[in-house]
């Protein structure tokens, strides 16, 4: 069984076997909340519910990162274009990021272990 980190995310994404799609969001963060822990967690379970959509593994420190695994491109745009992502993302800007960078990549190996 998976452990859960703060976000109720699975630690670790139980993802597909390659070829599939990674979408890195590094960020540093504005001083106070200002509403982001619940627009975070909403973002996640928001992105759940998307078609193609696969898992993803986060962390907060100093430095925020995001890592969420698609089916495909496609699932992608219309994850960026979601209208409740649009809202999040626009108050990401004006609010809660001092910077962000957003990187999307194809996963073409996959491997890991887990103890027992």
């Amino acid at each position: 069984m998976k452990t859960e980190n703060n976000n109720h995310l699975p630690a670790l994404a139980d993802t597909p076997e390659p070829p599939y799609y990674a979408v890195i969001f590094s960020t540093t963060r504005t001083e106070g909340d200002h509403g982001y822990g619940e627009m975070a967690e909403k973002m996640a379970a928001l992105a759940a519910t998307m078609p193609g959509y696969l898992g993803a593994e986060s962390t907060r420190n100093e430095i925020g990162i995001t890592v969420s695994y698609w089916k495909d491109l496609e699932s992608i745009k219309n994850w960026k274009y979601n209208l409740e992502h649009v809202v999040a993302r626009d108050l990401g800007r004006e609010v809660w990021y001092q910077s962000y960078r957003l990187r999307i990549a194809r996963v073409e190996r996959d491997y890991g272990f887990e103890k027992k």
